[in-house]
């Protein structure tokens, strides 16, 4: 009974990457036994974006002035592999490159002219590398589990989407503030440390304790406290402490990877309430005639998640929607200012209004305050016996309070999913709007831009 359990627990995590999709299956699985408990998985993924934006004033593509701009752009290219030779054991690596154009996103030193050209050949890296150990295996007539590991690793806490699976989204991306230290003391929103894992009936949990990546960025020297600026400095980092914890009311959802999943397309009925936290001793650091002064990384979230089939049976339609409220702490005046596969540098001949934020689609994305972000979409019912295409129209709304800003914004996303075949194959199309500030207590414009993305995962 106890292998059995086992095995269906494996069948569940496997089934639970194929939404939408009743051909998937179980993926590209090598069984190495005939009961399936010994196996490899391989998961890939491409997602290709083509865009069209309108941008900050005062930007610069390739020593051109612009104010629009079209492109395409590789946003992931994963491969992701796993491994269990016993339900004690697994292994897990993740590799691929993100947000290449045609421009930036290259290699380490690519520019100008060549093979090596600008945004050329960027440089493969692991997203994730962790062993896994089982303590406590999930067993038929006992609630607990517990699974420890060690490595460079995703269970980083403070949300759902801040563990979110990039393969299916409700909208085309997360919106990237969800990801609190991404890119500056963390690897592509991963850390390296200790985590463990597991379940207690409808209780889920999931802890870590990391190391954070070395910030050695100077603090502007300031006059007064209030005007100070922290900014990323932790040197010999402290150890970080991140944590969630989940109710989940309806259907439990598996918990094998890290990876929570966007959009269930009716295939579960999910409720959760969760709340997390991530806190890093002397992470940043402010001046003040002078004085140095270190500051904690205190965060914090709260979200609930609802995915499940609605109306009639038979035209398995389905509603999708989650909402977070994060609370950010990392010292006075923290801003971050950020733009997804941003093409656009400074332009020095211009002569009017430059936005805060930089050239490009830069906004502010991360900082000192609070971000409420809402999404929902609904997967529209069946047009035949074996449609060829379903439809899943969505919008979503960002409100965001930052310390450093003295007026907040208000940010809207709305789109659709077109599924060819579950998030397998997908096509995604989506408009976005960004603020543009030109003072802190002045909002100048909204910027917008066009997304269309087709995705593929096998």
């Amino acid at each position: 009974m106890k292998k059995s359990f086992i095995l269906s627990a494996l069948l569940c995590s496997a089934f639970a990457f194929s939404q939408g999709s009743p051909d998937y299956g179980g993926g590209m699985k090598f069984n190495l036994n005939p009961e399936g408990t010994k196996y490899m998985r391989f998961i890939t993924w491409n997602q290709i974006w083509m865009r069209s934006s309108e941008m900050n004033p005062g930007t610069m593509i390739g020593e051109q002035g612009v104010s629009t701009q079209e492109d395409i752009g590789l946003r992931r290219l994963r491969l992701l592999a796993y491994a269990q030779i016993s339900p004690r054991y697994m292994i897990v690596t993740h590799i691929g490159i993100n947000n290449q154009t045609f421009i930036n996103g290259g290699a380490s030193g690519s520019s100008g002219t060549g093979g090596y050209g600008a945004g050329k050949k960027p440089g493969i890296f692991f997203h994730d590398a962790w062993n896994e150990y089982a303590v406590v295996l999930p067993q038929e007539k006992k609630p607990f589990s517990l699974s420890v590991g060690a490595g460079l690793h995703y269970y980083m806490g403070l949300s759902r989407m801040t563990m979110s699976s990039t393969l299916n989204y409700l909208a085309i991306d997360a919106p990237i503030f969800n990801w609190p230290t991404i890119e500056n003391s963390d690897q592509f929103a991963r850390q390296m440390g200790l985590f463990a894992k597991g379940k207690y009936n409808r209780f889920e949990y999931r802890l870590s304790i990391n190391k954070p990546f070395v910030t050695n960025q100077t603090p502007v020297d300031a006059t007064t406290t209030d005007a100070s600026v922290a900014v990323d400095n932790n040197n010999n980092a402290r150890w970080s402490k991140a944590g969630y914890f989940e109710y989940q009311l309806f259907d439990k959802e598996s918990n094998l990877l890290p990876y929570k999943v966007g959009t269930y397309l009716g295939t579960k009925k999910v409720f959760n309430i969760g709340a997390g936290f991530y806190t890093a001793p002397s992470a940043t650091k402010t001046s003040v005639n002078g004085n140095v002064d270190t500051h904690a990384a205190n965060l914090f979230a709260g979200d609930v998640f609802l995915d499940m089939p609605i109306g009639k049976k038979e035209s398995k339609m389905a509603l999708t929607a989650y909402s977070v409220l994060y609370d950010y702490d990392f010292g006075p005046n923290y801003l971050r200012n950020l733009g997804i596969m941003n093409e656009g540098v400074a332009d020095p001949n211009f002569t009017g209004g430059r936005a805060l934020a930089g050239a490009g689609n830069l906004q502010p994305m991360i900082g000192t305050g609070t971000i409420w972000y809402t999404q929902a979409g609904v997967l529209l019912p069946n047009s035949a016996e074996k449609p060829k295409v379903r439809i899943q129209p969505f919008a979503a709304y960002t409100y965001k309070n930052f310390d450093a800003l003295d007026k907040a914004s208000n940010q809207f996303d709305i789109g659709s999913n077109f599924f060819i075949d579950g998030h397998h194959a997908k096509v995604t199309a989506q408009y976005s709007t960004r603020p543009v500030y030109t003072a802190s207590d002045k909002v100048d414009s909204y910027k917008g831009e066009f997304l269309l993305q087709l995705q593929i995962y096998l």
